[in-house]
């Protein structure tokens, strides 16, 4: 069985879009904005971001309610608590009690993806 995922402009013009990187998964449904559909099939385990010029797309799971991508303002609720200690520190993403390196890598592997479920840097 092969998935395939498309996208096609809904208005013609003069400009060429191109999607020159895929994967065969899936995601199931449609999508639309502006004069734009996005259609996937089911699955989408590679969950990931791309984005360009005035563009991005999403891949993965589609989410319920607004979007959260892990950012620069996140990253500067991060730096706020770096090399402390305690309990129930958001930054402590490696959850040892104490906000290092250890917790800034956890951080670094989901840059510019979507927000983790409870993302406690929001």
């Amino acid at each position: 069985m092969l998935l395939v995922i498309s996208a096609a402009p809904i208005v013609s013009g003069e400009s060429t879009y191109v999607l020159d990187w895929f994967t065969i998964d899936g995601g199931g449904g449609q999508s639309s904005g502006g004069q734009f559909v996005l259609t996937g099939t089911i699955g989408q385990p590679d969950a990931g971001y791309l984005g360009g010029d005035n563009y991005e797309l999403l891949g993965g799971f589609w989410v319920g309610g607004p979007l959260c991508i892990v950012d620069f303002e996140h990253f500067a609720r991060f730096a706020i608590y770096w090399m402390q200690s305690g309990s129930d520190l958001p930054a402590d993403l490696y959850e040892d009690s104490f906000v290092d390196y250890d917790d800034l890598l956890e951080f670094a592997n989901v840059w510019l993806c979507i927000c983790p479920y409870e993302w406690p840097l929001k």
